[in-house]
């Protein structure tokens, strides 16, 4: 991976970004839909390419449950198996054992856990974390962690540093592909000595690039931001630094002042299927009875596929129809709302105005439901 940075903005500390890697470039800062099991749910590889999607994530944890990363191997790696050309990030898997395994033991050597499908029991290590993701073939990969509840108290969180700094140089030392790229994550809870500490330690030990795990998992709003401010001052300016989890199109922009420059979130794809929709004036739900003969699109300004072609009220039809079709259509809208909203991000870095474009997206999404 190659990480060069293009622009910086004047008004904080935001930047442009180009990341090379061995399946393409993509400009940051960049949102990546989540294919949790090597599919990005309700679209296909093309809807993704025709909203100009660059980069998406998939789940180790998934993927390693079935159908096996060693089918997958075997059938070419994710790329293949899922026919996307474009650049994969893999997360470590660390996130699903905490919160969909009932029965989970922490130890030096890993995890110890049992799968959420047939309630059978499975061991990752951080050697079998960088192994499976190996066999997966992404791009980026990530370090093994763990991620902590909220709340948690001192020293449980200051042990979940050190296991995580030690699991993160034994990924490092385990690796052996040379065309993908390791990002350590940083945890440390909502404690800003251990933030500091787990970043520190991880820049010591060295990798491609860092990701801030542990954040959006109940915390308050406003914690979490200033997590993200005060941890970003310790990394490395050359390198690129990934925010996990975290979507809230507020939360974005927010972050990207702070200087972040990749994220990814279930939220534009579960919101869809759930019949939210995301717009320039607000959320809109589908389902309200007043869109039951409104021929407008979702958002007049869009230009993505849906809005080019279907009225708010056959939308609301299929949704309402339980029709497979309406999952389809509302996320290539939402995808396509979360990639223009980073190409406008991106523009307003490079014209150093992105305060402006920020107090604007604030004054315009005030509306609880767009008219």
């Amino acid at each position: 991976m190659d990480f060069n940075i293009l622009h910086r903005s004047s008004e904080c500390r935001a930047r442009v970004g180009n990341v090379k890697t061995p399946h393409g470039n993509f400009e940051t800062p960049v949102f990546m839909p989540v294919g949790t099991q090597g599919s990005v749910k309700a679209v296909s590889p093309q809807d993704l390419d025709d909203t100009n999607v660059k980069i998406i994530l998939a789940n180790t944890y998934h993927l390693y449950l079935r159908p096996g990363h060693k089918v997958i191997e075997r059938l070419g790696g994710l790329h293949q198996f899922m026919n996307w050309s474009g650049p994969i990030l893999t997360d470590s898997g660390g996130f699903q054992v905490y919160s969909l395994s009932n029965l989970r033991t922490l130890s030096e050597d890993g995890v110890t856990f049992r799968s959420h499908l047939d309630g059978s029991q499975h061991f990752i290590g951080p050697e079998e974390a960088i192994k499976i993701q190996e066999s997966l073939g992404g791009d980026i990969i990530m370090t093994l962690d763990e991620c902590v509840p909220y709340p948690s108290d001192y020293e449980y969180v200051l042990n979940s540093v050190k296991l995580t700094s030690l699991w993160a140089r034994r990924c490092l030392e385990s690796k052996k592909g040379k065309g993908q790229s390791l990002f350590g994550i940083i945890q440390g809870g909502m404690y800003s000595d251990l933030r500091e500490m787990s970043a520190k330690e991880l820049i010591e030990i060295g990798f491609d690039g860092y990701a801030l795990g542990g954040l959006s998992v109940g915390e308050p709003r406003e914690t979490g931001l200033q997590i993200i401010k005060e941890t970003i001052p310790f990394l490395p300016d050359e390198k690129p630094v990934y925010l996990m989890g975290v979507g809230a199109p507020v939360d974005l922009i927010e972050a990207v002042m702070s200087g972040i420059d990749m994220f990814d979130c279930v939220m534009p794809t579960r919101n869809a299927r759930n019949g939210t929709l995301f717009t320039a004036k607000g959320r809109l739900t589908i389902k309200n009875a007043r869109y039951v003969d409104d021929t407008k699109p979702i958002d007049e300004n869009c230009k993505c596929y849906t809005c080019s072609n279907f009225s708010r009220a056959y939308l609301r039809h299929l949704f309402m129809s339980k029709e497979i079709l309406s999952y389809r259509l509302n996320t290539i809208h939402n995808i396509y709302y979360y990639t223009h909203l980073m190409e406008e991000i991106r523009h307003a870095i490079k014209t150093d105005r992105l305060d402006l474009f920020r107090k604007t997206f604030d004054k315009n999404q005030g509306q609880q439901e767009v008219e």
